[in-house]
């Protein structure tokens, strides 16, 4: 999972502690997290416009996105779309 981010956003800062415990749940999911702002070109080869984005990536390949701080959401697609992976 990309988390897209803006460190200058609050709903970047209120959903990190959210992403922090997902990883502590699903620790087989590879979590990585670009500033826009330092990574602007990332975000944009990703057709990132708003933040806070989480980009589901399995191979390599994009599989979903959500867009906005719905933490209800984030795991919900984690396990729609196989992410978990075994060790």
């Amino acid at each position: 999972m990309v988390h897209f981010i803006a460190s200058w956003r609050g709903t970047c800062r209120v959903i990190a502690p959210v992403l922090v415990d997902l990883a502590k749940k699903l620790p087989n999911v590879t979590y990585l997290k670009v500033d826009v702002d330092e990574l602007k070109t990332v975000a944009e080869e990703w057709n990132v416009e708003a933040m806070p984005t989480f980009i589901y990536l399995k191979e390599g390949k994009l599989i979903d996105k959500v867009v906005g701080a719905k933490k209800d959401e984030l795991q919900q697609r984690i396990v729609l779309t196989n992410l978990v992976h075994k060790v």
